[in-house]
């Protein structure tokens, strides 16, 4: 079990430093004539996609990949992992999360000019709504996003890791529907669908991101919570072993 936490430790502390490293210091300019940064909505998707597949390909072997807390509700409710998993992994994924984060801080501290106060006082890429928003969307439009965004997330990944799919190959399409996600939820809420992230950044984002906290904590755990329990609709939940021992 130990080194299950360990790889859910390790991964999700891959994903939050790719993401938010990539927001802190390619989303623009350091400093003047610095390297080009503005990678865009585009990058900063492909940065937390790219992140997923290459966690889920090193650590998903030892644990299952989940990096997730609302992916191991999910799961747990589909019947893929046992509840008594579920805590450990939870405590694991968060505190790895907090690590990514605090990574970037301790860089962002060497970088010229103020862009660690920048980044602090902006919200640390932190998730929100209304004036927390980054284009002042409601708190029904990052509910109904994080709902139905980790939803399609879980779908993915059950469908992917399912008895008739090739597992081998599920980091791919994992990575690319978080990819896809991102470029819907960006603009609405700064795309959460995973609480260890919104909790690693709101800690460095101060006052508002953590009264909204809340949110980007329930909202992706209704969702994954709906597609654990709807799976049983939609594929076969037959695991893989059972399947090669029929045969």
């Amino acid at each position: 079990m130990r080194g299950r936490l360990l790889a859910e430790a390790a991964g999700t502390f891959v994903l939050v430093l790719g993401l938010i490293g990539t927001v802190t210091f390619s989303s623009g300019p350091l400093k003047d004539g610095g390297a080009p940064g503005s990678v865009g909505i585009v990058g900063i998707a492909l940065a937390l996609g790219i992140t997923v597949i290459v966690s889920a390909y090193a650590f998903g072997p030892i644990s299952g990949g989940h990096f997730n807390p609302a992916v191991s509700v999910g799961l747990a409710i589909a019947g893929k992992i046992p509840w008594r998993h579920v805590p450990g992994y939870v405590a694991a994924q968060i505190i790895g999360g907090c690590c990514g984060a605090t990574i970037v801080v301790a860089i962002a501290a060497g970088a010229p000019g103020e862009l660690l106060a920048r980044s602090l006082s902006s919200g640390f890429a932190s998730n929100g709504f209304g004036a927390h928003s980054p284009d002042g969307f409601s708190l029904l439009s990052a509910v109904v996003v994080e709902v139905t965004g980790t939803a399609i997330f879980v779908y993915v990944i059950l469908g992917v890791t399912n008895a008739k799919a090739h597992p081998e190959v599920a980091p791919i399409p994992i990575g690319l529907t978080l990819t896809l996600l991102l470029l819907v939820a960006i603009p609405v809420d700064n795309a959460g669908f995973n609480p260890a992230r919104s909790i690693a950044t709101a800690i460095y984002g101060g006052g508002p991101a953590l009264a909204q906290l809340w949110v980007f904590i329930v909202a992706p755990c209704v969702g994954a919570a709906f597609a654990g329990f709807t799976n049983q609709f939609f594929f076969d939940t037959t695991s893989t072993a059972t399947r090669k021992r029929a045969s």
